[in-house]
């Protein structure tokens, strides 16, 4: 059955379903292959981008170069508190102290990092086993019901997560829901990446970026906004022309108390049609090249601050800075700042939340 796949996706089907999950059955795994040899494999744990094997030309030699940090087997993915390569909701990011109203209406969600919500609190989409179905050979599409009051949030949430690998290697993620009740929602994906190789043993500091983005949220200790927008200009968080992301690192208190970047740009307006790169990453050796495309307002750059001891794909551990995320998205605790109208996350019956973002390698 799994003949026709890369060796090195059969060893991750078998792996992976050595441990049963939460409900006592083994995860189930798909992977997409396209005609250049890049290949996704995804899991309905999570609907979890579990690997991206990508087609790489190193002195005229091509290989397969596993982009995307992960693990190996079950046990280790439930282990793991990075969220790696999940789906997270209902909420992505934070909302302070958990809490937000909706019509005059107070609600109280789960608070799971440091009094706040994170990522949809204690049990949030991320450790779920999704509905998996395959459309196509190239499109696999997830389904999840949320129930009303699921860790606090109101609303029957039913969602849709679905991945296309496109001939052009880009792996686009579609994201759609609908309520029965007012209710807020920000679905994003939690990959991390190393353009070098997930376990090349590279740190992800030497990359170069870029991030179509001319103000940044700052936020205190724990995450959450304190203030305005703030322009990158003349500020460490200036990305607006590649530089290697540790060009100017730790030169300010905003990335001193993250212990780098974990910090939400708002997306220029031009490029939330996703027809242009809201960013772009580009490996030290210049061998391959990101771009993220999306239809969200805003995206976290998350340096991988606090990946130490987080199990990686062959048996060992990641350390800090191993891989970075650009997690597409609504903006922290959004929830509670109304002014903040493009970024308005809350959701009501009759209408549809759907976004998409696309991660395209050349």
């Amino acid at each position: 059955m799994l003949t026709h796949l890369p060796q090195h996706a059969i060893t991750l089907h078998q792996s992976m379903t050595v441990d049963m999950a939460a409900d006592g059955l083994p995860a189930k795994l798909i992977t997409l292959v396209n005609q250049h040899g890049m290949s996704v494999t995804l899991m309905d744990i999570g609907a979890t981008w579990l690997s991206c094997c990508v087609p790489v030309t190193v002195n005229q030699q091509s290989e397969l170069r596993e982009v995307l940090l992960g693990v190996s087997t079950l046990t280790d993915f439930y282990q793991q508190r990075a969220y790696l390569g999940a789906t997270v909701g209902r909420y992505a990011n934070r909302i302070a102290a958990g809490k937000f109203s909706i019509d005059g209406e107070d609600y109280q969600v789960s608070v799971n990092q440091n009094g706040n919500c994170l990522h949809g609190g204690e049990n949030g989409f991320n450790h779920r086993r999704w509905q998996m179905q395959q459309v196509n050979a190239t499109e696999v599409q997830f389904s999840l019901l949320s129930v009303d009051g699921d860790m606090g949030f109101p609303g029957n949430l039913q969602v849709v997560v679905t991945y296309t690998l496109t001939e052009n290697n880009e792996l686009t993620i579609r994201y759609s829901a609908e309520t029965d009740k007012p209710t807020v929602v920000n679905l994003t994906n939690h990959g991390y990446f190393n353009l070098l190789g997930a376990d090349s043993g590279d740190d992800c500091l030497s990359h170069q970026l870029m991030i179509n983005a001319d103000h940044y949220l700052p936020t205190d200790q724990t995450g959450i906004p304190w203030g305005e927008f703030k322009t990158v200009e003349a500020t460490s968080f200036d990305f607006r022309q590649l530089k290697r992301i540790n060009q100017d690192w730790l030169v300010d208190n905003d990335q001193q108390q993250a212990q780098g970047y974990d910090h939400a740009f708002i997306l220029h307006p031009d490029v939330r049609r996703a027809t242009t790169a809201c960013a772009t990453a580009i490996a030290p050796d210049n061998s391959l090249i990101m771009d993220v495309l999306t239809t969200k307002p805003a995206m976290q750059l998350y340096t991988g601050n606090f990946l130490a001891g987080c199990p990686n794909q062959m048996g060992g551990e990641y350390v800090n800075y191993s891989g970075f995320a650009l997690e597409t998205q609504f903006l922290p605790d959004s929830p509670n700042h109304p002014e903040w109208q493009d970024n308005d996350a809350t959701l009501r019956p009759n209408e549809h939340y759907h976004y998409l973002t696309c991660y395209r390698f050349r």
